[in-house]
């Protein structure tokens, strides 16, 4: 499995290899609807970026993540992803530390950008399975999993402390290799539909 970095483009959104220079645009995204006062998502704060762009970049260099800035159409940057918790015997991996801007939230970029990841890690990368985790509590990541077409694998009860100390559930989400013929045309099918 060739984990290695990789610029992943779309009409709607690019996907590059994050980089330390990233910084102040990433704090500019983060600030675009206080997304680091969310209770039940960890996003980094303005002051908590500098570190996590570390922390990202030092788990890529031991084999475990990929993480990427998120650009709009117009080369803004809006966000992160990644790929994490890589098991490359399987292979298999989960794409998550996702978020974006509040002014690019529910709109095409989203869709695209899961498109071009599964793309990548289904076709390129042969995974036999990708998934997505978050907090129980987090109705609106659930629905954004689910309208990919992901299926809920379970909840991890009690699986991790959050910053306020609350014990999160964690919903765990899949794709699977044969599910993702399926998936492909109805992302695809999402992103060529007239919008209203």
């Amino acid at each position: 499995m060739p984990i290695a970095p990789v610029t992943l483009s779309g009409a709607h959104v690019q996907l590059v290899p994050l980089d330390p220079a990233h910084h102040d645009g990433l704090v500019d995204a983060v600030r675009d609807g206080d997304l680091w006062r969310l209770w039940y998502t960890t996003i980094p704060s303005p002051d908590g970026m500098a570190a996590e762009i570390d922390r990202r970049l030092r788990l890529q260099s031991e084999g475990t993540m990929l993480p990427f800035t998120v650009q709009n159409a117009d080369g803004r940057i809006v966000g992160m992803t990644t790929y994490m918790n890589i098991d490359q015997a399987a292979p298999r991996l989960e794409i998550g530390f996702t978020w974006y801007a509040s002014s690019v939230q529910r709109t095409p970029l989203n869709t695209e950008a899961k498109l071009l990841l599964l793309t990548h890690a289904f076709e390129t990368l042969e995974c036999l399975a990708v998934e997505f985790r978050t907090h129980v509590h987090n109705l609106q990541s659930r629905r954004a999993i689910e309208r990919l077409g992901a299926r809920l694998d379970g909840i991890m009860r009690h699986h991790l402390r959050m910053r306020d100390g609350t014990i999160r559930d964690t919903a765990v989400y899949s794709i699977t290799a044969p599910d993702w013929p399926a998936v492909h045309s109805h992302l695809s099918w999402q992103l060529e539909r007239p919008r209203s």
